[in-house]
């Protein structure tokens, strides 16, 4: 499945979703993963309603971002496009964060994210 991080280092989840300029797309599963690229979202729109959806129109492939904060509209937004937000508390090395989320693939992973791995 597709995974995106919010990052102002590409190293942790640090970044606030709504002040995001680039999430980071990893494609994991229980044994492999491997960085996938770059997605870039600008900053446009009239208001916060269009800069949302910008962010969620880029990552509608994933199907869950890790972001350091978000608004509840913007995970509202997330969670009807099938896309999970999942707040990273600690600022967590990013590489961390997907050999955690591998572990619970491996062992019994909640109904909410077996859904997610069927989403591509």
């Amino acid at each position: 499945m597709k995974v995106a991080f919010a990052s102002t280092d590409k190293i942790h989840v640090n970044e606030h979703f709504g002040r995001a300029e680039e999430f980071y797309i990893w494609d994991i599963g229980p044994e492999n993963a491997e960085f996938n690229g770059i997605v870039q979202v600008k900053n446009e729109g009239d208001d916060e309603a269009d800069r949302i959806e910008a962010r969620c129109s880029g990552l509608s492939e994933c199907a869950v971002v890790y972001v350091a904060e978000i608004g509840g509209p913007a995970a509202a937004r997330l969670v009807a496009k099938k896309i999970h937000p999942i707040k990273s508390k600690d600022q967590a090395p990013i590489t961390d964060t997907v050999g955690k989320l591998q572990e619970v693939l491996r062992n019994s992973p909640p109904p909410w994210l077996q859904k997610a791995l069927l989403k591509n």
